[in-house]
């Protein structure tokens, strides 16, 4: 038991350790404030991983709160809704391009539109694995989208992706400066139909 319990503690030891240095390897978080106003109220609100950090000053350009760390996966995505919800208002269009990084559950899906309520959008873009692939998180999104049509605004980045390898870098996931331009692209469709910008 002795030999047990000094393994177990030499793992935890081991893990606290470890933890710090992955965390740094993720980077920090990169906020790039709006260039323009595209909706009225505060900014729409565009939250991802990794695969959105190149994308993040095209979607500034384009109107966007945009929100990215590497390693990024959905419990972080809503921590920083929640956050936003305690500050003030939502926007009307919040997007949400996580799921490279571990996985998305209905059940998480549920929890953000209790979140933000009826008068903001749900944004979700169909993640893509490493490798250029889909996997379950894409089904879950599809399926989410399908389920809350009315609330949510189906981005469906593997298929309006298909054909341009030229977007990705070898990894199929991370993107180039075109791909990071043509994710900008079909993001900014979930901006159709909110509420205008007021006049100066």
């Amino acid at each position: 038991m002795r030999r047990v319990a000094l393994a177990l503690a030499g793992a935890a030891i081991a893990f606290a350790l470890l933890a710090p240095a992955a965390q740094a390897a993720c980077g920090g978080t990169h906020v790039f404030q709006p260039k323009k106003n595209v909706s009225r109220g505060p900014a729409p609100v565009a939250i991802g991983d990794s695969s959105m950090l190149l994308a993040l000053p095209e979607l500034a350009k384009r109107g966007f709160k945009a929100n990215a760390r590497g390693c990024r996966q959905m419990p972080e995505g809503i921590e920083v809704i929640k956050k936003d919800d305690r500050r003030g208002p939502l926007p009307r269009l919040i997007v949400i391009a996580l799921g490279a990084d571990g996985t998305i559950s209905k059940g998480q899906i549920r929890q953000v539109l209790k979140i933000i309520g009826r008068k903001t959008k749900l944004g979700l873009v169909v993640p893509l694995e490493t490798g250029g692939h889909t996997g379950h998180d894409a089904e879950v999104v599809r399926d989410a989208a399908q389920k809350w049509d009315k609330r949510i605004r189906l981005l469906d980045w593997p298929n309006f992706s298909n054909g341009h390898p030229g977007w990705f870098q070898p990894d199929g996931l991370h993107l180039t400066f075109p791909g990071a331009a043509a994710f900008a692209r079909l993001i900014s469709k979930a901006l159709k139909n909110l509420p205008p910008a007021k006049n100066p």
